[in-house]
C-alpha cells in the first residue's frame, strides 16, 4: 500500500507496509503514483489495476524525457529491491493470533481523586465525579493497586503509574506516601516505577515541583493557551478564569524541570479553532514541550468539533507546521506532541497494531479501587473489569479489548495510518458508534493530517543536516 501527498512543497511517498517514506522529486512522485494504479485527480483515490512500465512511461512522455523516465524507473526498482516500496503486508496474518497472545500489567492509571478545583467546561470527567459521587482514594487503596500491579505485571520491570483525577494535587499527601511505598518494592521485587503526574497547577507550590522534580518522570500540566481561550474553557466554579494563577506558576516549573520530561497540555475546541496561535503561545511563554489537542465532545454542545470544521482545522495544522520549521531553523524550536514521530524505528509490532493497550497492559483504578480499561471508560459500569482486592474478574472484556486492533476495524484496515496511530481510541469509538472496534471518524481525519505534517517536518529538517 502507498500512500503519497504534497505538503510544504516536498512529495512524499509512504510504503504504509515497510513504514518506509521517501522525499523524492516530482517525477518520481508521477511515475510511483501511476505504477500504483491510482488516479491522481482523487483525494483519496481507489484502487484500479496496475499500468505496466510501458504504459507509465507512455503518460509521462509528455513532462519528461525518455532518459528521465528511465532513470526513475531504474530507483523505483532500487527501492523495490530493498522492500522499501510497494511491500506485502507481513501483519494481517500474525494478528490472527492476537487473542491467544499472553498479556501483562504495565501500567495503571490513578484517579487519586474524584474531585477538582476548576469548573473546565469539556470535562469528561463531570468535574472529576465521573458520572458518580466525589472521594479520595486513601493510601490503603491506592498501595492495593500498586501491589496488584506488581503481581500482575510477570516478568516485565519498568512499570508506568500515572496519579490523574480530577486534580491529584487535591490529594497530595497519599499521592507522596504512594511513591514512597512504591520506591521502597523496587529492588525487593525487581521493578522500576516511572511516575507521572497531570495536574491544573492551582495548587501547585515549591514543595510539590522539588518533589516532582525529584521523583515523577512527566508532568502534564493543563492549560488552553491564550488567556481569552484558556478562560473561557477552565474557569473556577465561580465563573473566575484561572490562567493569571497558573502560568506563572507552570513557567517556574517548567524551568526547574531541565531536562526532566514535562508537556504543557491543552485542548482547542471550535471556540479556538486557530489553535496554532495557541501552541506558539506556549513557545512563547517559554515553554519547550506542549501538546494541544482536539476536544472529543457530543455534536449537540456548542464548543464541539464538527466535520465542517475540519477545513479550516487541517489549514491549521498546515500553518503550525510550516511556524514549527522556521523556528527550528532559527534555533528556537519546541516540542510538539503531535509532531513527534520515529521514522527509523517506532513501537513495537504489538503497539503499531493494538495501540494504547488499554483493557490489557493498561488499567484505570477508581479512588474505592474498581478497575476499568481505561480514564476514559470510568463510570461505565459496562466495563468494571473488578476491583484491587480480587483483581480482573471479567476477563471476556479484556479480551475483547485484545481483538482491539487495526485489523479487526474495518475503517483502518486499508487506511495509510493504521501503524501510527493504532487504530485510535477504543473509548471514542465507544462513545460515537457504541462499538470499540470503530473509530471516531472526525478525529481519524485530524490524526491522518497531523501525520503527514510530521513527515514533512521530518523531510523539511533533514534538509538541514
Amino acid at each position: 500500500m502507498i500512500h503519497q501527498y504534497i505538503n510544504n512543497g516536498f512529495y512524499i511517498v509512504l510504503d504504509v507496509n515497510s513504514g518506509s517514506v521517501h522525499s523524492v522529486d516530482p517525477l518520481l512522485y508521477d511515475a510511483i503514483k501511476l505504477l500504483s494504479g491510482r488516479l491522481a485527480d482523487m483525494k483519496e483515490p481507489a484502487p484500479v489495476p496496475r499500468k505496466t512500465a510501458e504504459e507509465v512511461a507512455e503518460l509521462l512522455k509528455e513532462k519528461y524525457s525518455a532518459d528521465e523516465i528511465q532513470e526513475a524507473f531504474s530507483d523505483i526498482q532500487e527501492l523495490i529491491d530493498r522492500e522499501e516500496l510497494f511491500t506485502a503486508d507481513i501483519y494481517k496474518d500474525y494478528v490472527m493470533d492476537f487473542k491467544k497472545r499472553q498479556t501483562v500489567v504495565k501500567a495503571l492509571c490513578l484517579h487519586i481523586a474524584h474531585d477538582c478545583n476548576l469548573a473546565c467546561r469539556y470535562c469528561f470527567a463531570e468535574e472529576g465525579e465521573y458520572h458518580g459521587r466525589r472521594a479520595l482514594m486513601s493510601y490503603e487503596v491506592g498501595k492495593k493497586a500498586l501491589d496488584f500491579l506488581i503481581a500482575n505485571s510477570g516478568a516485565r520491570r519498568n512499570l508506568e503509574v500515572d496519579f490523574f483525577g480530577g486534580e491529584p494535587l487535591m490529594n497530595w499527601e497519599v499521592v507522596k506516601q504512594l511513591v514512597e511505598y512504591g520506591r521502597s518494592q523496587e529492588e525487593l521485587h525487581n521493578k522500576k516505577f516511572r511516575f507521572t503526574l497531570t495536574t491544573n497547577g492551582v495548587l501547585l507550590n515549591d514543595e510539590i515541583m522539588e518533589f516532582s522534580n525529584r521523583e515523577m518522570s512527566n508532568v502534564v500540566l493543563s492549560l488552553d493557551g491564550r488567556q481569552d481561550v484558556n478562560d473561557r474553557m477552565r474557569p473556577f466554579r465561580n465563573g473566575r478564569g484561572s490562567y493569571d494563577l497558573i502560568v506563572p506558576k507552570f513557567q517556574k516549573f517548567a524551568k526547574e524541570r531541565g531536562d526532566r520530561d514535562y508537556f504543557v497540555r491543552g485542548t482547542f475546541t471550535r471556540n479556538n479553532l486557530d489553535f496554532a496561535d495557541d501552541v506558539l503561545h506556549f513557545a512563547d511563554l517559554g515553554f519547550e514541550k506542549m501538546s494541544v489537542e482536539p476536544v472529543v465532545a457530543s455534536p449537540e454542545e456548542p464548543y464541539a468539533i464538527r466535520e465542517e470544521d475540519l477545513p479550516q482545522i487541517m489549514e491549521e495544522y498546515d500553518r503550525l507546521a510550516e511556524e514549527y520549521i522556521k523556528r527550528h531553523k532559527e534555533g528556537r524550536g519546541f516540542t510538539f506532541f503531535h509532531f513527534m514521530l520515529d521514522l527509523n524505528q517506532g513501537p513495537c509490532v504489538a503497539k503499531r497494531l493494538s495501540g494504547c493497550g488499554s483493557g490489557t497492559e493498561y488499567l484505570a483504578v477508581t479512588p474505592w479501587g474498581d478497575l476499568y480499561p481505561c480514564h476514559q471508560f470510568v463510570g461505565n459500569e459496562e466495563f468494571l473489569l473488578g476491583n484491587v482486592d480480587e483483581g480482573v474478574t471479567k476477563t471476556e472484556i479484556c479480551n475483547e479489548f485484545k481483538l482491539c486492533n487495526v485489523y479487526a476495524k474495518d475503517k483502518c484496515r486499508d487506511c495509510f495510518a493504521r501503524f501510527y496511530c493504532s487504530g485510535g481510541c477504543a473509548a471514542n469509538s465507544f462513545n460515537f458508534h457504541g462499538s470499540i472496534t470503530d473509530a471516531y471518524d472526525i478525529g481519524c481525519e485530524m490524526q491522518k493530517k497531523r501525520i503527514e505534517c510530521a513527515i514533512m517536518i521530518k523531510a523539511a529538517l533533514a534538509e538541514e543536516e
